[in-house]
């Protein structure tokens, strides 16, 4: 089985056999832009080009031909928008992605309005830039004569996994999980929202068709990659790798930490409302119903390393992260508060900004470093604390995969300052994985209830701080959060 794992910052293919152990695996970066202050785009094309090339990378590697393939998976960034000409498959601006920030005002402006309840409930989450709907109707607002063209049916809309649905397959079709990003979607009918597409101007027949997670979308064009093989399977990355990490079952949850931090549990057959500031969303859909979740975000996690390497440069690699931190008996003090793109959950809020306290002469590089992957930890056990008060559970064990998750100093941090265990799997980018197993169910290799069993565990974290020094280094956070929040009303 392939797996198309597109994300923020680059593009990978995996292939995996018949038992879902790893075959091979080609990656490429996707560079983004930075056109504005909070703007974040991304180029279209790129995507496309990026995706081809690692497949037909991968594929060279192992020595397998496309036709070899059972399936592909795909699963990508969320949230982000593409709009593209439906004739030509062009796209008509850039990539606006989850990460951008400009339409903050305008988020602003319908939880004044007191339209947050009506958006939780008919979509689980709240008036955010986050989330696609303010996107599009941006890019209606802003891209000369795009709400012309979208009224008389030329322009096609989509989030990443439709974009790449229509280039590698000629199909406009997104997946629920997907769909349920966009504040757009109602996740009980599981269809758009016609009050929400009028609330925010977006011609209906501009979306794509939504269609359940585990299933056939269509096949790749033969003069793409030489053979007509099956898209089956399509899910957002979170979603992804929730089922990656095998959590099928209410209760069982996972944290992904790469570019971001995103907690899911699953809450089985029915959404969960939150009032702690998390997310009510799908995990999954089949052709016989849906599965949903509950999710806390995370704007900043692995993004603040590499922010220390590129922005600040006082990393040269990602990897040199654990030796530095682990160089110190504690933090001595040091936090950082990484609201490089405003805090998301449970907060919400787009103004808050990056904050560091507790500088003295004596602070090092390892104190910043120490501080950044603590801050990860930090941000994830605010969200377990917060899904519990929600779920009305205690989670037994934190499954953690992303990048970050080969970092042993901030897996043990993390048991140590949730005090639950952690465990690592065997396969650390689970996005793939499970958009592997997803496609994989969906052409009838596996059952679903295979998926737990082809997960593996690589290493369990037990927590072995006392309870006084945990909450004194919580009590801490807490206090610099709030000065990060308080930034924008200050300065």
């Amino acid at each position: 089985m392939g797996a198309l794992d597109l994300g923020t910052t680059g593009v990978r293919f995996v292939v995996f056999d018949e038992q879902a152990r790893e075959v091979t695996s080609a990656y490429r970066e996707l560079p983004l832009s930075y056109p504005r202050p909070g703007w974040v785009e991304q180029d279209p094309e790129g995507m496309v080009e990026g995706a081809l090339a690692v497949l037909r990378k991968a594929l060279e590697k192992a020595g397998l031909r496309p036709q070899d393939l059972l399936g592909i998976g795909i699963t990508n960034q969320r949230e982000t928008v593409v709009a593209w000409d439906r004739r030509s498959g062009k796209p008509l601006a850039p990539a606006i992605v989850w990460q951008d920030r400009r339409t903050a005002a305008r988020s602003r402006e319908l939880a004044e309005q007191g339209l947050e309840q009506k958006l939780r409930e008919v979509t689980g989450l709240p008036p955010d830039p986050y989330f696609s709907a303010t996107k599009l109707e941006w890019l209606l607002e802003n891209v000369p004569g795009l709400r012309e063209r979208a009224r008389a049916g030329e322009v096609a809309f989509g989030t990443v996994d439709s974009w790449l649905l229509f280039r590698l397959a000629g199909v406009h079709a997104t997946d629920s999980t997907n769909a349920s990003r966009t504040l757009l979607f109602d996740i009980r009918s599981l269809t758009w929202s016609r009050e929400l597409l009028e609330l925010f101007s977006v011609p209906p027949g501009s979306l794509p068709e939504v269609r359940p997670s585990l299933s056939v979308f269509g096949s790749t064009k033969r003069d793409l990659i030489g053979a007509e093989v099956p898209l089956a399977g399509v899910l957002g990355d979170q979603q992804a790798a929730l089922l990656g990490q095998g959590c099928l079952s209410p209760g069982e949850g996972k944290v992904t930490w790469g570019t971001g931090a995103f907690l899911l549990v699953n809450t089985g057959d029915r959404p969960v409302g939150s009032s702690h500031g998390l997310l009510s969303t799908l995990a999954y859909s089949t052709p016989q119903g849906a599965g949903y979740a509950l999710e806390g975000s995370v704007f900043v996690a692995g993004a603040a390393i590499q922010w220390l390497r590129d922005g600040l440069g006082i990393i040269g690699a990602a990897g040199e992260s654990e030796e530095l931190a682990s160089t110190l008996p504690g933090n001595e003090g040091v936090y950082f508060v990484p609201a490089l793109a405003g805090l998301g959950a449970p907060h919400w809020d787009p103004y808050a900004r990056g904050t560091i306290l507790g500088l003295t002469r004596g602070t090092t590089r390892a104190h910043l470093v120490r501080a950044a992957l603590e801050a990860i930890a930090y941000q994830t056990h605010d969200l377990v604390r917060a899904l519990e008060a929600d779920a009305g559970i205690s989670l037994p064990v934190l499954r953690v995969d992303g990048g970050a998750a080969r970092n042993d100093f901030l897996c043990q941090f993390q048991a140590d300052i949730l005090g639950i265990p952690v465990q690592r799997p065997q396969v650390l980018e689970t996005t793939a994985l499970g958009a592997a197993l997803a496609a994989g169910v969906s052409v009838g290799l596996w059952a679903r209830s295979d998926i737990p069993s082809l997960v593996r565990r690589e290493r369990t974290f037990q927590p072995r701080m006392s309870s006084d020094q945990r909450e004194r280094l919580l009590s801490a956070w807490r206090k610099a959060v709030e000065r990060a929040r308080g930034w924008a009303e200050e300065g």
